[in-house]
């Protein structure tokens, strides 16, 4: 299988931002490069104002935010995490990092989201958390997650990295669990070539988060002026964002909405005008609940089988357009045996999909020619 052609356009382009570069410079010319400083407030004001966070704190990587969310669990050896079985590593790993055994619940087959009722069936006297992922940045359906939660008084983390500016409900993703989590990587909408940042939605987290964000170390308190000297308090690690990358994540978020607008059209564009194409070849393309708003983050075709997705890639880079697979699923992985084990339920779902998964271009950057290009191509394909 051959998913990338010489010559193709990139899958993905970074976004570029007008005052990203006056912004990096501006912090090299002050000298403030530690993080915590004018552009780290900026970003967070932001972040506040589109995700309804009592608090965020930005990160190296979403990674970072949920490995703080796992040691601000406090979890031991012997609990265990329900975590969503077609995930990234990090939803997984973060939790495993401090003891905890992983429980893998199967997904929705429309939505590829982390079900409520395979979750419950996954809770025993062990559980400690429950986490989980808004896939292609369209959201899990919270209420029945969060009743689970309640009923067996559990912790909520959301990874919420491919899900900046979507609702649920009305209210955005990410502002749900305990703890959400944001993802700005270069691949993602907004970025700072690599960083995150954790959403604290519960006030009384927020002192213990930022103790673990510094190292383990009380030193926010010095510079709050509520102590003489600082000194190690609890773990924690060097999960603090330097301020040159919040500088190029405050530009990039001034251009967020019409970021926005930009993706959300080519998405639209894709599922508009295969709509057809994939309902004569039993192609499945995303799906959007009533009550939900997403991201624009990924456009994806699941096919009827395995080898017709590979087929189609082979297809599409033949005719000088990127498209490509995306993760395999948790359980089914080296790693994801080792620390973990299926739901009662099983993952059936979760096997199958992701084998059959290819996601086509879809970024800022993208020119209307070029997606032209893109959609003949599949229509041309027959599975």
């Amino acid at each position: 299988m051959n998913a990338i052609s010489t010559g193709a356009p990139p899958f993905s382009e970074p976004h570029v931002a007008p005052n990203q570069l006056a912004y990096i410079q501006d912090v090299l010319e002050t000298g403030r490069l530690d993080g915590n400083g004018r552009y780290t407030e900026q970003a967070t004001a932001f972040l506040r104002g589109v995700t309804g966070a009592h608090s965020i704190l930005l990160t190296p990587s979403c990674t970072h935010a949920l490995e703080m969310s796992a040691l601000a669990l406090d979890l031991e050896p012997g609990d265990e995490v329900v975590v969503p079985a077609f995930s990234y590593a990090p939803t997984a790993s973060a939790f495993a990092l401090r003891g905890a055994r992983l429980v893998y619940a199967d997904c929705h087959p429309d939505t590829l989201n982390v079900r409520a009722d395979h979750i419950e069936a996954a809770v025993t006297e062990r559980t400690k958390a429950i986490a989980v992922l808004h896939y292609a940045g369209v959201p899990c359906d919270m209420a029945p997650i969060l009743a689970v939660a309640e009923r067996h008084g559990l912790s909520v983390v959301e990874d919420s990295a491919q899900a900046l500016g979507s609702t649920y409900r009305g209210r955005p993703a990410g502002g749900f669990g305990r703890f959400g989590a944001l993802s700005f990587h270069a691949t993602k909408n907004v970025h700072c070539a690599k960083g995150g940042a954790l959403l604290v939605n519960d006030p009384e987290d927020v002192e213990r988060a930022r103790t673990i964000q510094d190292r383990g170390t009380d030193r926010h308190r010095l510079f709050q002026g509520l102590v003489k000297e600082y000194q190690w308090v609890d773990l924690g690690s060097s999960y603090m964002l330097n301020e040159l990358s919040a500088a190029l994540l405050a530009a990039q978020l001034e251009t967020f909405d019409q970021v926005q607008a930009r993706r959300h059209r080519y998405w639209r564009a894709y599922d508009e005008e295969l709509a057809d194409w994939a309902g004569r070849h039993g192609v499945k393309t995303p799906h959007v609940p009533p009550g939900t708003t997403h991201s624009a983050h990924v456009y994806y075709l699941v096919l009827p089988t395995e080898e017709a997705r590979d087929a189609l890639l082979d297809h599409l880079a033949s005719r000088q357009v990127t498209a490509t697979v995306h993760y395999r699923a948790l359980h089914d992985s080296p790693a994801g045996r080792r620390f973990g084990r299926i739901a009662p339920h099983g993952c059936q779902v979760a096997a199958a999909l992701p084998r059959r998964l290819a996601r086509l271009p879809l970024h800022s950057g993208m020119t209307p020619e070029y997606q032209r290009r893109v959609i003949d191509a599949v229509m041309s394909f027959t599975p």
